[in-house]
């Protein structure tokens, strides 16, 4: 199966997605702000809400995977099932005895059991322990709301822990303790699994960090990575030596934004819906800037140019005159609002059509008046978790837009 993707626009061809399950349901408001969730999703709704997102994609004939769906089959593969268990026994919470518990916990359980694990957590009641098999020191001192495995809510946004570039995948390496073990299991999906055999890596989680949820294929060759609360300037230098020394990239437009929630990613205040048009927030549009970073003559040193103000490196790097501009809300308080709720995170299923929550009405009827058809999607209780359209997918095959 060959997968491709070197634009924001290109037609849609397959994403990968997660559906919300069990994960979601382990948040409480003793744990949602260390698990990056402003608020208590209602999981049912959510679900609903997903199914509808995915439905959406599909009638416009969009191959959907789901994430959980491609686990399963991978840890029916020994190899993978055996280096994933591995991977959350080596946790240092657990100490020996506890540890020794749930490794027999986990080998009883068939491939969708240890799934379900493995995305959902394993609360501290759920372990069996008894007289004869006893939990240790770490167990015993463990509240009984504790998890002896921590969910993985975020699993939602299946954009950050992996993108893909051309023909090869970048898995990334998430900034946040509550996230890191989410690019374990995305690992072991592309390493494992029938359909990615043979597939190449660009970047791999040991690496410094870097989230998909930074990096825009603005155009074919042309590629821009925020820098702020997730993704550092170590990330984006390294995946720019990684892009160019397999030659799928020319230029890397790298975007300092505030280190904020608000702003987590660079794809929080701007996404493509056009090959020449640029939804933003308005309130940074103009200040936001840009540093060129081309291949050094000698193949190894970088070419660092700038800054220089975003717009135009980007049009510049894109063989444009000028980047088309559709501001997110009309005016400075709805456009607040509309960016909060993600009203910038769009997903391009191509050029001039996008998917986008309902509840950004401003900013959907700005896009409709230049010339974007919004499908309109339910996201009330998806966006708890700060995130849209965009967030919520990886494209895994888009149309080739053309040599690099």
């Amino acid at each position: 199966m060959t997968h491709y993707v070197d634009s924001e626009v290109a037609r849609l061809g397959t994403v990968l997605l997660h559906r919300p399950g069990p994960e979601l349901a382990r948040l409480t408001p003793r744990n949602n702000d260390s698990l990056l969730f402003d608020a208590i999703p209602w999981v049912g709704r959510a679900q609903e809400e997903h199914d509808g997102f995915a439905a959406a994609l599909r009638s416009r004939g969009v191959e959907v995977l789901y994430l959980a769906d491609l686990l399963v089959e991978t840890l029916a593969v020994p190899d993978a099932r055996a280096e994933l268990t591995d991977q959350v026994l080596r946790s240092r919470r657990l100490g020996h005895t506890l540890r020794r518990r749930v490794a027999d916990h986990l080998t009883y359980l068939d491939p969708a059991g240890l799934a379900d694990v493995l995305t959902a957590g394993l609360a501290h009641e759920e372990l069996r322990i008894g007289a004869d098999r006893p939990g240790g020191l770490v167990w015993t001192l463990m509240d009984r709301h504790d998890f002896v495995i921590d969910p993985l809510p975020n699993l939602l946004f299946t954009r950050d822990s992996s993108v893909w570039i051309g023909d090869r995948v970048g898995v990334t390496s998430l900034a946040m303790p509550a996230r890191r073990r989410e690019t374990t299991l995305t690992d072991a999906i592309y390493r494992y699994h029938p359909r990615f055999v043979g597939t190449e890596f660009v970047y791999h989680p040991r690496l410094e960090h870097l989230e998909g949820g930074d990096v825009l294929l603005l155009a074919p060759g042309v590629l821009a990575v925020g820098v702020g609360e997730r993704t550092t300037p170590a990330g984006a230098e390294r995946l720019a030596r990684q892009v160019f020394a397999a030659g799928l990239a020319h230029t890397i437009l790298v975007v300092p934004i505030a280190q904020e929630r608000a702003t987590m990613h660079l794809d929080t205040i701007c996404t493509m819906v056009d090959v020449d048009a640029v939804l933003m927030y308005a309130n940074v549009a103009d200040q936001l800037s840009a540093y060129t970073v081309i291949a050094g003559a000698d193949g190894d040193d970088l070419r660092v140019d700038g800054p220089a103000p975003f717009l135009r490196a980007a049009a510049d790097a894109m063989d444009l005159d000028q980047l088309r501009v559709i501001d997110t809300g009309l005016d400075p308080v709805t456009a607040e609002r509309e960016q909060w709720d993600d009203g910038n995170n769009t997903l391009a299923l191509a050029p001039r059509l996008c998917v986008g929550y309902e509840r950004n009405v401003e900013t959907n009827a700005q896009l409709e008046r230049a010339g974007i058809e919004v499908i309109a999607i339910a996201g009330s209780e998806l966006g708890s978790g700060r995130g849209g359209p965009r967030c919520m997918s990886c494209p895994l095959v888009r149309e080739k837009g053309g040599p690099a």
